[in-house]
């Protein structure tokens, strides 16, 4: 696939474009049911999703906790929000049709949050692990929501379905670029009483200091794009 292509993609794990999409279905959801329960539940597994992700990252911004022998700095937030909103998403719009169409909209949402998580790879924007770990916390989000909401079987209007279908092909292209990453950093700088914030090519550069002087080789991901090509300079 060209890097256009997951350019696009990795733009649907944005929160800016998830979130107004699982609000939407969610007020559909409480108002339609006039049981809101359902839609807090999936509000509360993605919210602690959401604080543990950002507790990670603001951990490594603001006090150097990483892991560099797994680049790792944070719990990716595309993955963590792609997972833990697609799949359940999915779910909810088909709540009428059979258990099969059900399980085949979760699996779907899922499949997509999983190139999403993928995407972030590629772009060179995390780590393998990140990706994985963001993923992994969005599913279990999902897949704990899907389990305690006990969505009622409403059947959606195509309105919503297609206004839901039109902001998600959209929006990609069209919104502007996300600013979350930089208020997490804030956030940490403000936290912890930091000048700047501590950054990936910071840890890997200490790391490969440590190495060196343990006459140790340095692990395989030091020559890939992500150090070679999206960092500061190692040295």
């Amino acid at each position: 696939m060209p890097l256009d292509f997951w350019n696009l993609l990795t733009r649907l794990g944005e929160a800016q474009i998830l979130l107004p999409a699982m609000l939407a279905t969610s007020a559909w959801l409480a108002l339609r049911s006039h049981k809101p329960h359902a839609a807090l539940w999936w509000a509360a597994c993605t919210g602690v999703a959401a604080l543990l992700t950002t507790i990670t990252k603001v951990a490594f911004f603001g006090w150097e906790i990483g892991y560099a022998p797994l680049n790792f700095t944070g719990i990716s937030g595309h993955a963590m929000f792609a997972a833990a909103v697609l799949p359940v998403l999915a779910r909810v719009l088909v709540a009428d049709r059979g258990p099969r169409r059900q399980l085949a909209a979760e699996l779907t949402g899922l499949g997509l949050a999983a190139l999403i998580a993928w995407s972030r790879v590629v772009v060179q924007a995390h780590s393998p692990v990140e990706a994985v770990l963001g993923f992994v916390l969005g599913a279990a989000a999902s897949f704990v929501a899907l389990r305690r909401m006990h969505a009622p079987p409403l059947h959606a209007p195509r309105t919503l379905v297609a206004a839901l279908a039109a902001w998600m092909l959209l929006t990609p292209a069209g919104a502007p670029p996300s600013q979350t990453h930089g208020w997490v950093m804030r956030l940490s700088v403000a936290l912890s009483g930091r000048d700047e914030p501590y950054q990936r090519w910071m840890m890997l550069r200490d790391y490969r200091q440590e190495l060196q002087r343990q006459g140790q080789p340095l692990p395989p991901f030091f020559n890939g794009p992500m150090v070679r090509g999206r960092m500061r300079p190692l040295d």
